[in-house]
């Protein structure tokens, strides 16, 4: 078995434009989450309205809102995805962090985002079937781990053949 404490952990140097890239992001999704920018989308709307009149409605009074839109959803994508991966990141380690350190708890979930999702499905259906275990037992403090649920079965299997 492999010793935790003899693995090191070089972090990598991320390129000068994905710090760039990083930092700009943050402040981009961090404005664009702001009241003020609602507003002020919300203003560029009202103006590209109010100018239609002015236009005729034209094609190209379409086209401006079309096409900047468009330009503007696209480029959000990318900035708001790599803001939502940071944070999950972060989250994950967060809660792996809390996994190891509590002594009852599983460490088969601390990679659970690498399982697929038909892993997860059966993990959720064990977590629901322990939730209705200890609503049954009536007792708020109960808990049960996948290793007490092993635990378990093999005690009843040594039970079943000892019955025999």
């Amino acid at each position: 078995m492999e010793n935790i404490k003899d693995v090191s952990i070089q972090a990598k140097k991320p390129s000068r434009f994905a710090c760039a890239f990083e930092k700009f992001s943050e402040k981009v999704t961090r404005i664009s989450g702001s009241s003020w920018a609602f507003l002020t989308a919300l203003l560029m709307i009202i103006v590209w309205a109010v100018t239609g009149p002015m236009f005729h409605y034209s094609e190209t009074w379409q086209l401006v809102i079309n096409t900047g839109t468009t330009i503007i959803t696209f480029l959000m994508v990318f900035i708001i995805q790599q803001s939502q991966n940071k944070e999950t990141l972060s989250l994950q380690l967060k809660l792996n962090e809390l996994i190891a350190a509590v002594k009852g708890a599983s460490n088969r979930l601390i990679s659970s985002e690498n399982l697929t999702s038909e892993e997860l499905e059966t993990l959720k259906r064990f977590y629901e079937r322990l939730s209705e275990r200890a609503k049954s037992e009536m007792d708020i403090k109960a808990t049960h781990s996948i290793e007490e649920a092993e635990e378990n079965t093999e005690e009843k299997k040594e039970e079943f053949f000892n019955q025999k």
